[in-house]
């Protein structure tokens, strides 16, 4: 007898990593995965720096601190057994100033609660050793940090749905979501998709196919924009491989970093600006409904008050190469604004309050019948294979209490 009919939305990291664990744990479903776009990572799981968070900075005790560790476990393992490009290179955090100290040692002890190994507080002197280009008056060396290719990842994770009877259904937008007794009808320009559960890892657009399913919930995402520029061929000797600053925890983003890519070349960024569109990869992209809704939620005006500095800070660098340059300088001096060549941009999908905060951790919404991947922002690429067992975790217990 034929296993139930299960629906997921959204062909990123986490969408296909949940269908391939629903899979591995339920061989017989009738798994069908629908992804809006003409191909599979199209958004934010192909548009990152490609880098392998461990879980240093993540509050001990959270979802991300406990998703992110398990998972680059799970992710390493996985590019190890399909062949695709990964380097465990291991990245220094960079305090550019004596303020920042105290900073660097709660990253350690946090990534210390959190289960990371070989953590290391370094001195001024011992920076070069890692990345003789970078000035600080101190480091942290996370030697379990390193980079994958995202694409590549989930290229295997479809080709793998697919091997074991799952469908994945290139340009299925979803419109429409209703529920018609125990089943849920998803209409889409291809048709009508029936199944009996729904697990959406929708991303920029996951609270809007929350809503779509009936879910109450007052987060809205956000999108905020990130710029990468890319330093010249003959320039990339100045990093080695990951070397980022010290984040202020006042403000959610890591800051601008420097990244090594698995394909090559060396990237810098992102910066986090507030964007127009949530699908809108340019300084000047606008959609209409995208900035009407951040326009018009109450969130969004208190977020902006209260980090207006930060904020104006952001938005200058987005529009000024030397004031981006001078950011970078700050890990390797030697950085120069005719380095720095443009690098395209990624789209953060960040869950916001209606009270103006951010909110930080993974959330999972389980709705009759369904389960939504409501917020999922980075390390959520790292640990999509985690993440993917959380899924089809509260998908079991949905089951068996039917």
């Amino acid at each position: 007898m034929a296993g139930p009919r299960i629906t997921v939305i959204g062909g990123g990291a986490v969408g296909l990593a949940s269908a391939y664990r629903i899979l591995e744990r339920w061989p017989d479903v009738r798994l069908t995965l629908l992804e809006k776009e003409p191909h599979v990572a199209a958004h934010q799981t192909g548009n990152n720096s490609g880098v392998m968070h461990c879980g240093l900075a993540y509050r001990p005790g959270s979802a991300k601190a406990r998703l992110a560790v398990r998972g680059i476990r799970q992710l390493i393992a996985f590019c190890q057994q399909h062949g695709i490009a990964h380097d465990i290179c291991g990245k220094l955090v960079v305090a550019s100033r004596e303020e920042q100290k105290p900073r660097l040692l709660d990253l350690y002890e946090r990534g210390t609660a959190n289960g990371l190994r070989g953590l290391e507080l370094l001195p001024a002197e011992r920076i070069r050793e890692y990345e003789p280009h970078a000035a600080g008056v101190a480091a942290l060396r996370v030697p379990e940090e390193g980079i994958t290719d995202y694409p590549g990842v989930c290229e295997a994770l479809a080709r793998l749905i697919t091997e074991r009877g799952g469908r994945v259904v290139p340009g299925a937008r979803v419109g429409r979501l209703r529920r018609r007794g125990g089943e849920w009808i998803a209409e889409t320009g291809q048709g009508e998709f029936v199944s009996d559960y729904l697990v959406a890892c929708a991303g920029l657009q996951a609270d809007r196919v929350a809503r779509m399913a009936g879910g109450r919930t007052d987060i809205r995402i956000v999108p905020f924009r990130g710029d990468y520029y890319r330093l010249r061929p003959e320039r990339e000797y100045l990093v080695r491989n990951l070397i980022y600053p010290v984040a202020d925890p006042k403000f959610p983003f890591l800051g601008v970093h420097f990244t090594r890519m698995i394909r090559g070349g060396v990237e810098a960024g992102p910066n986090a600006v507030l964007s127009l569109a949530r699908e809108g990869y340019s300084r000047t992209a606008f959609n209409l409904r995208d900035a009407w809704d951040a326009a018009t939620f109450p969130g969004l005006w208190r977020f902006l008050a209260r980090h207006a500095g930060m904020c104006w800070a952001e938005l200058r660098r987005a529009f000024s190469r030397e004031l981006f340059c001078r950011s970078l300088q700050e890990l390797v001096p030697e950085v120069r604004v005719e380095d720095l060549e443009p690098a395209g941009a990624g789209i953060r999908a960040q869950a916001m309050t209606p009270d103006g905060r951010l909110v930080e951790d993974f959330v999972f919404l389980d709705l009759p019948g369904s389960v939504h991947v409501l917020n999922a922002p980075s390390p959520a690429a790292t640990a999509c294979l985690a993440i993917g067992e959380e899924v089809a975790e509260r998908l079991a217990r949905q089951m068996e209490a039917a």
